[in-house]
Order: structure tokens, then C-alpha cells, then sequence
């Protein structure tokens, strides 16, 4: 359960946006302090679960041949590609980048991993979006429906940074849970935990900023 603050604060920011004909996404804005992001080992890269999703689809693209393919497929990935497509794709870097600009999460058997660093490294690395590696072992199906509800959070080297959070139609109580999930990675992550922490907003594509913390 969200807490009441979060809530709060994400109900103010649904009311208080103006009105548009579109559905408007809502954002968090986190401002970190008190840490030094030219080290590399500062740096927030983390994917994170949403507890209540985001509301809209979450692209997902699998690298993979045979059983684990066809699995793949059933399991509702937007993309499949056997190995061989890793060299078109590496061949035509406008397509490259078109695909990277529209898939979220990337997930490659770990056999292709080495060819994709050589040949997608260019264009899914600084994008963050380099494939979860998929051992022989693991389930195709239970990653693509855990990718499906995450998202990837990259301060890169800035104490301000941004994610979308879900969208304006999701209850206020689902946003907060969202909301909280990162808060507690953050937490987590952060070398002095809450006190890496300046603020954070929420607001919709359009509605102004509500402080959460």
C-alpha cells in the first residue's frame, strides 16, 4: 500500500493539470544531493519493477532461435529475431536506431550476447538498452511479463534526471505504489540511502509540479 503522502500528492497533481483532448503521461523529476556523479559507481542505473505497471504497453524485443523463440512469441514480445538478424541490424544502423528508439527492453539467449555487444553495442549501449542475457535454463515467458511492468531509471551524470511513471486515467492509489517502488530502490541504491535524496516531484505531460519528498 502507497503511502498517504504519495497519494496526496499525486491526486493533487491529477487535479490540478489543465485539461487536454490527449491522455497525458504522469512523470516523476528526482533531484538528488550531496553526491559526486562523475563517479561512474554514483550513477543510477537500475530497472524496477512497477507494482501497478505503467498503464501502457512496454515494448519488447528477444533475440533468440528454436523453442525459446516460439515461446517468446506466445509470451506477447513485440519483436523476435533469430542471431542472423544481429548482423542485418548491425549493418544498418538507421534501422538499428530506429528499433532502439522504439523497444524498451531488449532479451538475448546469452550465446548471441557477445555478437550483439559487437555489432548493437554502439547504439543500445549509451541508449542503456544493451539485452538482458537469458540463460539456458530460464524462462523466456516469466521475463518478458516481468519486462512488461518495468522500467529503467539512468541519472547518467546529473543530479536531476526523469521517468514516466504511469498515465493520468491509472487511480491515484496505483500511481503512489509505483511511486513508492522507486523511492524504496532509490533508497536502496543510494550510498546515504534518503539523504541522496533533495526532492521529488510527480506531475502529468502538461500539469504543473507537486513535491512528493
Amino acid at each position: 500500500m502507497a503511502r498517504k503522502e504519495t497519494v496526496e500528492a499525486v491526486k493533487k497533481a491529477l487535479t490540478s493539470k489543465p485539461n487536454r483532448n490527449f491522455t497525458e503521461s504522469v512523470d516523476l523529476a528526482i533531484n538528488l544531493k550531496n553526491i559526486d556523479m562523475n563517479q561512474p559507481k554514483n550513477r543510477v542505473d537500475e530497472e524496477i519493477l512497477l507494482p501497478s505497471g505503467l498503464g501502457k504497453p512496454i515494448k519488447v524485443c528477444v533475440f533468440a532461435k528454436g523453442d525459446v523463440a516460439v515461446n517468446a512469441e506466445k509470451a506477447g514480445a513485440d519483436y523476435v529475431f533469430p542471431p542472423e538478424e544481429i548482423e542485418k541490424l548491425g549493418g544498418d544502423k538507421a534501422r538499428a536506431k530506429k528499433l532502439a528508439g522504439e523497444v524498451d527492453f531488449f532479451i538475448s539467449e546469452t550465446a548471441y550476447m557477445p555478437t550483439i555487444g559487437k555489432k548493437l553495442g554502439q547504439v543500445l549501449g549509451p541508449r542503456g538498452k544493451m539485452p538482458s542475457p537469458l540463460p539456458p535454463q530460464a524462462d523466456v515467458v516469466t521475463m518478458i511479463n516481468r519486462q512488461k511492468k518495468a522500467i529503467k531509471i539512468r541519472s547518467k551524470d546529473r543530479l536531476t534526471f526523469h521517468t514516466t511513471i504511469g498515465i493520468e486515467s491509472m487511480t491515484p492509489e496505483d500511481i503512489a505504489e509505483n511511486i513508492d517502488a522507486i523511492i524504496k530502490r532509490l533508497e536502496t541504491r543510494l550510498e546515504k540511502g534518503k539523504f541522496n535524496i533533495g526532492s521529488i516531484y510527480v506531475k502529468t505531460t502538461m500539469g504543473p509540479a507537486v513535491r512528493v519528498m
